[in-house]
C-alpha cells in the first residue's frame, strides 16, 4: 500500500496557491503498462482543462511518439519533449523551443556507437530514426512489448545515420541508447557507452527507464521547457506541479512548484517528491491532479 505524503511545510505553502499549469511524463507515468491513457487519467485531464488548467506533456520521446491523437480532444495543448530539448505547440507541431546537438559531435557519435552491440534510435526535428543495422535489437531489450511496438511503429529507417545528418543537414535534439541483457545481469557494452559520454563535456546523459541512456547537449533538462512554457503563458513556476517515475524526470520535479512521483517510480525519484501518487496501472495521475486542482 503506497503512503501517499505531502510534508506539512509544503502542505501550507500550497494552501493559498492555485495550480496553473501540470506537466506529465508519458511513459511510466500517464500512460500505463499496455502504453495506454487509463479512462479515469482522461476524465481527470479534462476536467482540469476545463477549469483552466494547462496540462502538458514532459517526455523523453520525440513529438512523433506523443499520443496526439488521444491528448489534443482531452485538451492538451503543449508538449516538453526529448527530455526538454523541443517544445510543440499540439496539435500542430509548431516548435516554439529548441536546443540542439552539435552536428558534427552527433555525427561523431553516432559512428562511435556503431561500433557497440547496442541499439540507439536519433531524434531529428520532431520524428524518430532508426539506423537499419540496429533493427534486428529491438526484440533483445527489457522493454515492454507496448513500447517496443511503440518503437517499431514510429521509427523512419536510415542505412547510415550520420551520413543522412550530415547530407539533410539536420538538427538533432536527442541521441537514445538501449541496451540488452547479457546472462550474468550485465548489459551489452552499458560500461564503454557510458565513458564514451562522459568524455563529452558537451552533451548531458541519463537514464529515462529500461536501461537506456539519453544524450542531449549539456544544459538541456525538462525543466528548461517547463520554465519556458510558463514564463510563456504568464505563471509563476510556483504554480506548476510536475508528476514523473524516472531519472530524466528529477529535474522537472524539482524545477515545479509541487513534484509529484508514482508509486512504480524509482527511488530516487520517490526521494525529491513532495507527494507520491498511485502508480500508472492504477490512474495515479488523474489521484494527482485531484489533489491539487483545488475549487475554482
Amino acid at each position: 500500500m503506497v503512503a501517499y505524503s505531502l510534508s506539512w511545510e509544503k502542505y501550507r505553502k500550497m494552501e493559498n496557491r492555485r495550480i496553473q499549469l501540470i506537466a506529465l511524463d508519458l511513459d511510466g507515468t500517464l500512460l500505463n503498462g499496455n502504453g495506454e491513457i487509463s479512462e479515469e487519467d482522461q476524465k481527470a485531464i479534462c476536467e482540469a482543462s476545463e477549469k483552466g488548467i494547462y496540462i502538458v506533456v514532459s517526455t523523453g520521446r520525440p513529438y512523433v511518439g506523443v499520443p496526439v491523437e488521444k491528448l489534443a480532444p482531452l485538451g492538451v495543448r503543449y508538449a516538453i519533449t526529448t527530455n526538454g530539448a523541443a517544445v510543440y505547440r499540439v496539435p500542430e507541431k509548431e516548435c516554439l523551443y529548441s536546443d540542439s546537438l552539435e552536428r558534427g559531435l552527433a555525427c561523431r557519435l553516432i559512428r562511435e556507437l556503431s561500433r557497440y552491440d547496442v541499439h540507439f534510435d536519433v531524434f531529428i526535428d520532431g520524428e524518430a530514426y532508426s539506423q537499419r543495422d540496429r533493427q534486428h535489437l529491438v526484440d533483445k531489450l527489457t522493454f515492454p512489448e507496448a513500447t517496443k511496438r511503440y518503437v517499431k511503429r514510429t521509427r523512419k529507417v536510415e542505412e547510415d545515420l550520420a551520413r543522412f545528418i550530415e547530407e539533410k543537414q539536420a538538427e538533432v535534439q536527442k541521441i537514445t541508447v538501449n541496451f540488452y541483457p547479457l546472462g550474468d545481469g550485465t548489459y551489452k557494452d552499458r560500461d564503454k557507452v557510458f565513458q564514451l559520454f562522459s568524455a563529452c563535456p558537451q552533451i548531458t546523459f541519463l537514464s529515462g527507464g529500461f536501461h537506456n541512456l539519453e544524450l542531449t547537449r549539456t544544459g538541456v533538462e525538462k525543466g528548461i521547457g517547463l520554465r519556458f512554457l510558463a514564463d510563456m503563458l504568464g505563471i509563476s513556476i510556483e504554480q506548476t506541479m510536475a508528476c514523473g517515475d524516472t531519472q530524466n524526470d528529477l529535474n522537472i520535479m524539482q524545477t515545479a512548484g509541487v513534484g509529484v512521483a508514482m508509486e512504480n517510480a524509482e527511488d530516487e525519484v520517490k526521494a525529491i517528491a513532495d507527494f507520491v501518487t498511485r502508480s500508472n496501472d492504477d490512474s495515479g495521475v488523474a489521484f494527482a491532479i485531484r489533489q491539487f486542482m483545488g475549487e475554482r
